[in-house]
């Protein structure tokens, strides 16, 4: 008895498992990091601000996650290994405490035209059982109800190894939902035959006009010419009618072409197949250009755009077929799902019901299963991806999230508050990299890096609370509690935008001036129409310059100085100053090193091991032959002039003997969106989101047009950068521009003239205007949530 009590009042020692509440990091050099160590806390939010540029992805996810994925990849078989992406070690000295990472970025979703928020959720592949199970009249197996999947048929003989062996008939059927007519894409497309070619020329005259096609070139002139199916020197409108048949339809027929054995195939099914079969929105600019002016897309008439076949669409539950099921606003198709009664098939009802949920939970009600992934925001897809997460009995992970408020309304930020704190609160470890001050507020440890961007940046200058933050003197410290105020005047409006009876996606048919020569903003809950109100109401085209959130691509080979165009200016100049060929003054042209290539690094492969990437010994990461930098321009060669800071390069090219008009320019605009500090060479894989949104725009701003388009341009800004955007929107309207920003931050709706509120809430339950005036009269109103927020934020 007295045994036990003793037992009872003794303090238990910690248990040595215990011990370890720690991820720490000592000594992290990526990218622009200086040495980095720092402890942050397990089972805890840790939120990790600072400028863009400043290094916390460089650390979150190029050190801590990135060896955290590593480590778990080299647990699976060499074989295995094989199949899977190589991960390098990231340059840190020691990495302690790791937990295995969940990493939820704003990676836009696959461009594939195939691709839709059903696949990518597997919310379809639990509608395809429900269907093949309960669907009446009983068609066949799931892929009967997938758009992926053609319908097979075969018959002929085969050869059963058993006993004795002899040949058997057989047929085989496989059943798939794919439309015939527009192999499950849901649109058919039309071809101006116009923009292929000029039919006044002849094939070995250069008739073709589409890019990247030389007349010239051997495949071309060889390959028709062989061909024996048309005279490729006789212009095209001569060709007889077979022979336009051929050179236009005809199917891949094997030719020979001096000894060599190639196909011939007529030139709509090349194009179909080389521009047609991938996503718009991953083409280059120009061939999007060319696409765009040669091709139509029409909904495919046989299917009325569902990708599905006839046999598909007939079997129904409860009177709906997996097409309109499909087609359903997610927060309605959970209704629907919910009324289903059905024993046989409870698990699949219930985890169908989890996910439909986990969408409206998250503030994606408004979606459908249909829609197209490609065509989701960065916010969008990146709260797509946490759905499957939103559930998970995994308990002891660490969470990685980038930026989860981007896209967001006001109104929404704290659902996606309460999201995170719940992941917490089972358990796991949540880093998030943000920008917004109301999501700094929930966190239980901040890390501040800077405390400026790229070389001025990389080092911790805060660790501790958000009220230690807030006495800090940091730059995010000293912004934390800044709110623009209302203009006392706004800019009268010089003319009119008219939008009449708009009806894309959601819109429930919109009328509404926008103004211009002002700062318009465009603002309502994620969903309430606001982008669907502009790109599809507003034409691109003569006048107008769009700058959306479509992502900058680019290789290891880009920077801002080819993004930019850039360079063309600064190789002229230094062709000019040294009597030779600009060429020579390309890294990926007659100027590249030959030892790597022009890469500035030579990558070894290991196999199943991660490549080695090291300094090129012949260049020293230079890049450039040693001949190409004897030529000089201002005393400096080309590798040193792309290793200036954009202020730098400015001065450089702004006078004395490298004055170069045209690249001051481009200079100037980069220094203007607040990239100063970028390195002109430095390569566009390195740079972080917030980075490349204002590279964008820095480019577009060459653009000659006198409306300006923005879609959130705020995205990945820093609270002390969002103050430099509204100064350069303010330098755009002066100057005689009308700017049309899409936009949620409060800031921006403080600072404009006019602002159009999109609602009242999302999918069909918003696209209605149900504010436009001043945000002084907004923030009186109080009519919209915008307007409840809004007043909040200036303090009204």
């Amino acid at each position: 008895m007295s045994t036990d009590t003793t037992t009872e009042t003794q303090p238990s020692a910690q248990h040595v498992a215990d011990s370890h509440g720690l991820i720490r990091v000592h000594g992290a050099r990526e990218n622009n990091l200086k040495d980095v160590s720092i402890e942050i806390p397990k089972r805890r939010l840790t939120v990790f601000t600072g400028v863009s540029g400043s290094g916390k992805s460089s650390l979150v996810f190029n050190t801590i996650a990135a060896e955290s994925q590593r480590m778990i990849n080299e647990t699976y078989s060499a074989f295995v290994q094989g199949f899977m992406p190589t991960l390098a070690r990231p340059e840190v000295d020691v990495l302690d405490g790791l937990t295995t990472a969940i990493i939820v970025d704003q990676q836009r979703m696959g461009a594939d035209p195939r691709s839709t928020v059903g696949t990518a959720t597997d919310a379809n592949a639990m509608l395809r059982i429900l269907f093949s199970r309960l669907g009446q009249p009983h068609i066949g197996s799931p892929n009967a109800f997938s758009f992926n999947v053609p319908t097979v048929r075969a018959s002929g003989a085969i050869t059963v190894e058993r006993g004795n062996k002899k040949a058997e008939r057989a047929t085989y059927t496989r059943l798939g939902g794919m439309c015939p007519r527009c192999e499950g894409r849901g649109t058919v497309s039309d071809i101006d035959l116009t923009q292929l070619y000029d039919d006044s020329k002849s094939i070995a005259e250069g008739a073709f006009t589409i890019p990247g096609w030389k007349s010239d070139s051997w495949w071309t002139v060889r390959t028709y010419a062989a061909s024996g199916f048309l005279d490729p020197n006789k212009p095209i409108r001569d060709f007889t009618k077979q022979e336009m048949q051929d050179f236009l339809y005809r199917e891949p027929t094997k030719v020979k072409v001096e000894g060599s054995t190639l196909t011939y195939e007529g030139l709509i099914p090349r194009i179909q197949k080389s521009f047609l079969s991938k996503d718009r929105e991953g083409m280059q600019p120009h061939i999007r250009e060319f696409v765009d002016r040669a091709v139509t897309f029409t909904t495919c008439p046989e299917c009325d755009g569902t990708r599905l076949s006839e046999a598909a669409r007939s079997s129904r539950i409860a009177g709906i077929n997996i097409a309109d099921a499909c087609a359903m606003q997610i927060s309605d198709l959970v209704e629907w799902v919910r009324g289903l009664d059905e024993p046989s098939v409870r698990p699949l009802l219930t985890a169908l019901l989890r996910t439909l949920e986990s969408f409206v939970e998250i503030g994606l009600g408004y979606l459908s299963l249909d829609r197209p992934a490609g065509t989701l925001s960065g916010g969008e897809a990146q709260r797509t991806k946490m759905i499957r997460h939103l559930g998970s009995s995994l308990t002891d992970v660490t969470y990685v999230f980038d930026e989860p408020t981007a896209g967001l309304h006001p109104h929404d930020i704290q659902r996606m508050n309460n999201l995170l704190l719940r992941l917490r609160d089972k358990g796991n470890t949540v880093l998030v990299v943000e920008h917004k001050p109301e999501v700094i507020a929930i966190a239980d440890h901040v890390v501040d890096l800077g405390p400026g961007a790229g070389t001025a940046g990389g080092t911790v200058c805060f660790e501790g609370t958000v009220e230690g933050l807030r006495a800090a003197g940091t730059i995010t410290g000293r912004h934390l509690d800044d709110r623009a105020k209302l203009k006392q005047a706004v800019r009268k409006p010089t003319g009119t935008l008219e939008i009449r009876g708009a009806t894309t996606h959601n819109l429930q048919d919109v009328d509404v001036d926008i103004p211009l020569g002002v700062l318009a903003v465009i603002t309502g809950v994620a969903g309430s129409g606001k982008s669907s109100l502009v790109h599809g109401s507003i034409p691109r085209g003569a006048g107008v310059v769009s700058v959306d959130q479509s992502p900058i691509r680019g290789s290891r080979r880009s920077n801002p100085a080819t993004y930019t165009g850039l360079l063309d200016p600064i190789r002229k100049a230094f062709a000019k100053a040294n009597g030779v060929k600009p060429a020579l003054f390309s890294a990926n042209s007659e100027g590249a090193c030959p030892g790597c290539n022009g890469a500035g690094v030579v990558y070894t492969d290991l196999g199943i091991m991660a490549s080695v990437s090291s300094t090129c010994e012949e260049c020293e990461g230079k890049r450039f032959q040693a001949a190409v930098l004897d030529y000089k321009l201002g005393g400096r060669d080309i590798s040193e002039v792309l290793a200036m800071p954009v202020t730098e390069a400015e001065e450089f090219f702004g006078a004395g003997e490298a004055r170069t008009p045209a690249a001051h320019a481009i200079l100037e605009r980069l220094a203007s969106v607040g990239l100063g500090y970028l390195t002109i060479g430095q390569p566009l894989t390195t740079l972080s989101g917030g980075e490349r949104q204002r590279l964008k725009l820095a480019t577009h701003m060459a653009d000659k047009g006198g409306v300006y388009v923005l879609d959130e341009p705020t995205n990945g800004l820093h609270l002390a950068d969002v103050e430099q955007l509204l100064g350069l929107l303010d330098r755009l309207v002066d100057a005689g521009k009308s700017v049309i920003v899409i936009e949620h931050h409060q800031a921006v709706m403080a600072h404009a003239d006019w602002i159009i509120d999109l609602g009242p809430g999302a999918g069909h339950d918003g696209g209605r205007v149900v504010f436009e005036g001043t945000p002084a009269d907004l923030v009186a109103a109080r009519s919209t949530l915008t307007g409840e927020h809004l007043a909040d934020y200036v303090g009204a």
